[in-house]
């Protein structure tokens, strides 16, 4: 492991040499404008399942790239029009933009919806790597998954095991770095641009949140279900999460539910549990072993039948409940707030409009 000092007289030079090392495969630890990040050539097979090695659990956390300009970024994703006026809002800056992938890039960087993040550091360092190697890198933060932030190198070092830090081939060291907040991330591929990770500040986390969607397919709602999930992940495995669906017949609560399945890899097929009120199935996923408990409360009329369900000892760390008609439910048990309500309306054969609220104190 080498490590060089950054300052003023060997930015140039730094760079350089951090591009060569990307080139033969290398990892390379370097300073941002948020925090500090680990490169490596995206483009290069075996660096990036080198980098996956050093991540160790991602739990579906996909990578993003860091280029240098929006002209580089379109050769690897398709960028559409609330893309493109993001770009030209927050870039560069301390934004990631979701995209659908096109391809030229490494397995194992974009993610399994097929879609990509894209960054363009406000870092002339970050920039001048790019430059230099003349292809993307990896955006990725240096720390190991659900490790501290790495805002100075010895934040980073101190948290990796001895395996971990043999794979590290570079370290620029610029010192601490000011507590920013990671990069914002933002998906283009819905109707409505989906904010995946928020600025983090106490106003942001403590406030409501509401998105209106449009789904054109079955499958497209099933992946918004599937999207919704993975940004929540960590709170399913570590709080348990409650999905609340309403919408009247047909609208597609079942068909969100069966998106639920779908990214949990539930083999089973997903039905709605109208007469038998709830049905439970176990799933793997990202090394995680849980429960889904799929309930149905249209018929719950009887507040003794509602009781006898137990819904809220259903709760627990990897627990996920999806109740639909959620509507019905709430007013009987007001301690238990969903984490995520979603409101299906018809709008035609095809097309639903999905409005979601995340509740932040749930």
């Amino acid at each position: 492991m080498e490590i060089i000092k950054l300052n003023q007289k060997n930015c140039q030079q730094t760079a350089k040499h951090a591009a060569e090392v990307l080139k033969k495969g290398g990892l390379v630890i370097f300073p941002t404008e948020t925090v500090y990040g680990i490169g490596a050539d995206a483009t290069n097979q075996q660096a990036i399942l080198k980098l996956l090695s050093y991540k160790s659990r991602r739990e579906g956390k996909p990578l993003s790239i860091a280029v240098t300009d929006q002209l580089m970024a379109e050769q690897f994703v398709e960028l559409n029009e609330q893309a493109k006026n993001l770009y030209q809002r927050f870039l560069p800056g301390p934004y990631t933009i979701v995209s659908r992938y096109k391809n030229g890039l490494a397995d194992g960087v974009a993610s399994e919806f097929n879609t990509l993040g894209v960054r363009i550091p406000d870092h002339k360092l970050a920039l001048d790597i790019v430059r230099n190697l003349k292809q993307p890198i990896t955006a990725t933060s240096a720390n190991a998954s659900g490790k501290k932030r790495p805002y100075a190198v010895t934040d980073i070092l101190k948290n990796l095991s001895n395996k971990q830090k043999a794979l590290i081939d570079l370290i620029i060291d610029a010192g601490e770095l000011p507590p920013n907040e990671p990069s914002v991330v933002i998906d283009t591929t819905l109707s409505t641009p989906l904010t995946l990770r928020s600025s983090g500040s106490p106003q942001d986390k403590s406030s409501k949140k509401s998105i209106k969607l449009i789904s054109h397919s079955e499958k497209e709602t099933q992946e918004i279900a599937g999207k919704l999930l993975l940004k929540h992940w960590d709170q399913l495995t570590q709080q348990g999460l409650i999905i609340g669906l309403d919408g009247e017949l047909g609208a597609g609560k079942t068909v969100f539910a069966k998106g639920v399945g779908n990214f949990l890899r539930i083999s089973s097929t997903i039905t709605s549990p109208t007469y038998s009120y709830i049905r439970e199935y176990d799933f793997t996923r990202y090394q995680t072993e849980g429960k889904l408990f799929h309930i149905d409360v249209w018929k719950v009329d009887d507040p003794q039948v509602l009781e006898k369900l137990q819904i809220p000892a259903l709760l627990a760390p990897n627990h996920l409940i999806v109740i639909e008609w959620w509507t019905q439910l709430k007013d009987s048990l007001a301690q238990f707030q969903a984490n995520l309500n979603v409101r299906l309306e018809l709008i035609s054969e095809n097309e639903r409009s999905l409005t979601i609220i995340e509740n932040p104190s749930s």
